[in-house]
């Protein structure tokens, strides 16, 4: 394997922009994934792994993981220890790193016809809350989760950590025009916008049986009246303490939990 010993090394810049710039990951077609979890979650999911790099100490200690990476990475490369911390986005490096190929897949509603359950994100910016929703909609089952495109960056570092994997596993679509992808799905199922207002059913009275696609919006400005005029129906969630809202991660589990239980 290759061993990168400067830090002036274009790769190492590589991977320093690959980690900070979401422009540059969709330009490229992949994303950064680190630490021992992550990285073994890509290989047994069976993402496309492009470059694995390794600390020389890593390597030291991980002698069956390294040999699965060659086998199964597009290559492999080695860091001295002081380079991989400072090319790091963790505070404490476990000495790897997978550049994988975007999971972006194309998206057929057919496919999840009769009791299919949607989650859909507007804008939702907080890369944890993205992360953990994923995470969440693994755990659930849902069949897909469709983001806006001014979502947070899916493959974002914090998004991918947060998701525990989930990134590499839960089906996943982003769209231009989410308004107009519900407007799809209500040919053969039941939309609900997820909004304290007029009209709006608690969720505990909701008839989630069959297809169902719920929206989630903006931490701090929900659905877009365009989304919430798509969506065939609204639905609240209860609360009986004094706070005035739910995290959108939160929300967002209690009503995927709703959507499958």
């Amino acid at each position: 394997m290759e061993l990168i010993s400067s830090k002036e090394n274009k790769r190492i810049k590589y991977l320093k922009k690959l980690f900070s710039s979401a422009s540059f990951r969709r330009e490229e077609g992949v994303f950064a994934a680190e630490g021992l979890r992550l990285c073994s979650d890509a290989l047994r999911s069976g993402a496309e792994v492009v470059s694995a790099y390794f600390s020389q100490s890593f390597i030291e200690k991980n002698p069956d993981f390294i040999d699965e990476a060659q086998r199964k990475a597009g290559e492999c490369l080695v860091l001295r220890d002081n380079i991989f911390s400072a090319v790091s986005d963790t505070k404490t490096p476990q000495g790897v790193l997978f550049v994988i190929k975007r999971l972006d897949k194309s998206f057929d509603f057919d496919k999840i016809k009769n009791n299919g359950k949607v989650l859909a994100l507007e804008n939702v910016q907080d890369p944890v809350n993205l992360g953990t929703i994923l995470r969440t909609a693994e755990a659930f089952g849902v069949d897909t989760v469709i983001l806006s495109r001014d979502c947070c960056d899916v493959y974002a570092p914090k998004v991918v950590r947060g998701s525990m994997g989930a990134v590499f596993r839960q089906p996943l679509h982003i769209t231009d025009d989410l308004p107009a992808l519900i407007g799809d799905f209500n040919r053969f199922g039941t939309s609900y916008a997820a909004v304290l207002d007029r009209g709006s059913v608690p969720l505990t009275e909701c008839d989630l049986n069959g297809a169902v696609l719920s929206a989630v919006g903006n931490e701090g400005n929900g659905l877009t009246p365009e989304t919430i005029a798509a969506c065939t129906r609204k639905l609240y969630i209860p609360m009986r303490g004094d706070a005035e809202s739910l995290n959108v991660s939160a929300a967002a589990g209690i009503i995927l939990w709703e959507m499958v239980k």
